[in-house]
């Protein structure tokens, strides 16, 4: 942290609506990198120790997806979408095939649908205990790290028993999966399923039994109903409020309306709220995975539009036509249809929605994301005026932004 002169930051195109004067400073805070939740810079006008004014800076993380992905063929655009939102790549994955798919007219076989859906549960889930153990560190509670990845731990290594990858398994393919769920997925689910009720009970006991965490997030950082609606907020920072709006209850996508499940709230949208809705969250993700175990069908897995998806392998050996086919298909890609869409998903940040433009050739014309995280980040001002310069970890942890989609 560094002080400096109003007239530096209006040098570097800061604002500074007044002279400071008596206890009156401006506090530059970051860019730095944390390792938790990305590089954010915020410039702070301080009085005393009460924060008076907040001005967020971002673009250091600016990576180009969009423009990217304007320049791939629309399956290999996947790669370079998942990389957004790092901490749940497959629900950018998931928005953008549903969008693709929605400008082709393309039906998805059901066993597709309910893998979608079972492993993007698994994706909020394993995003919401970074979230968790990473607040934890920031707020003391230092063992949460630990408790919480050991549980992600078992969804990632699913994630790589399906996929071959832990990170960005680019495991949702337009037309359907990459490849189907391996004989040996069921048996880790249902071991995971079996011991996260048990952990789960730990989690919430180490974060809601210590005094000192209650005390740094009850009333502090709080945003009201207006407020929230007014800067864009969508997902838990919306719902800690009290707004009950959730993709998947206002515009239901792959049979979320056949599954029952529950839609937590706040009342206050402080720190706390938002923890709890959070931590409710993973519960009713929980009951959803169980259901989409249950009723998971037999079946292709993917589309059998050869437009769209190779062929099989062994057509590939004994047929010179489909050797060719697969070669286009491989190199080419497939046309979609000129038109434009507008997809939204409810990843674990919130309203997740992907505009496409299409112009009738194998690539995308226009690719514009929603990102929630860039509407949670320009409210983080609103939530920590008139809280103490203390509050800011808090705030800003409970906001859980992920820089990769803020920027992009």
């Amino acid at each position: 942290m560094a002080t400096r002169s109003p007239e530096y930051f209006t040098h570097q195109g800061y604002e500074v609506l007044e002279t400071l004067d008596g206890d009156r400073m401006i506090l530059s805070v970051g860019p730095h990198h944390p390792s938790t939740h990305g590089v954010l810079r915020l410039i702070l006008e301080l009085e005393g120790e009460t924060v008076v004014r907040c001005t967020p800076e971002i673009g250091f993380l600016h990576t180009g997806i969009e423009k990217t992905a304007e320049n791939l063929t629309w399956q290999q655009a996947i790669t370079v979408i998942d990389r957004m939102d790092y901490l749940s790549p497959l629900s950018n994955n998931l928005g953008y095939v549903l969008a693709v798919e929605k400008l082709l007219g393309l039906e998805v076989p059901p066993r597709a649908v309910t893998v979608r859906l079972l492993l993007a549960e698994l994706m909020r889930i394993a995003s919401h205990l970074v979230w968790l153990g990473t607040t934890g560190l920031d707020l003391g509670v230092q063992s949460m790290i630990m408790y919480a990845f050991d549980l992600r731990e078992g969804i990632l290594d699913m994630f790589e028993e399906v996929s071959g990858a832990r990170m960005n398994p680019s495991y949702f393919r337009v037309g359907g999966l990459a490849a189907d769920l391996t004989p040996e997925f069921e048996r880790m689910l249902r071991d995971w399923l079996q011991r996260f009720p048990k952990r789960y009970e730990e989690l919430r006991a180490l974060m809601e039994e210590n005094p000192i965490f209650l005390d740094r997030v009850r009333g502090v950082g709080a945003i009201s109903q207006e407020d929230a609606i007014a800067w864009g907020l969508t997902g838990p920072n919306l719902r800690a409020t009290g707004v009950s709006y959730d993709v998947r209850k206002a515009f239901p996508y792959m049979g979320y309306e056949t599954y029952d499940f529950e839609v937590p709230v706040g009342t206050a949208g402080d720190t706390y709220d938002r923890y709890m809705v959070r931590v409710l969250e993973m519960w009713e993700s929980y009951k959803l995975v169980q259901q989409a175990l249950e009723r998971l069908p037999d079946g292709p897995w993917q589309t059998d539009d050869r437009k769209i998806v190779r062929p099989p392998k062994h057509e590939v050996r004994e047929s010179m036509e489909q050797l060719i086919h697969h070669f286009k298909i491989v190199s080419y890609g497939f046309d979609v249809p000129a038109g434009e869409v507008y997809v939204p998903i409810e990843s674990p940040r919130g309203e997740f929605g992907v505009y496409l433009v299409s112009n009738g050739t194998n690539k995308p014309w226009r690719v514009r994301v929603r990102p929630p995280s860039f509407y949670n980040v320009m409210a983080i001002p609103k939530m920590l005026e008139g809280n103490l310069i203390a509050d800011l970890v808090s705030v800003v942890a409970t906001v859980d932004p992920v820089f990769g989609e803020v920027d992009r």
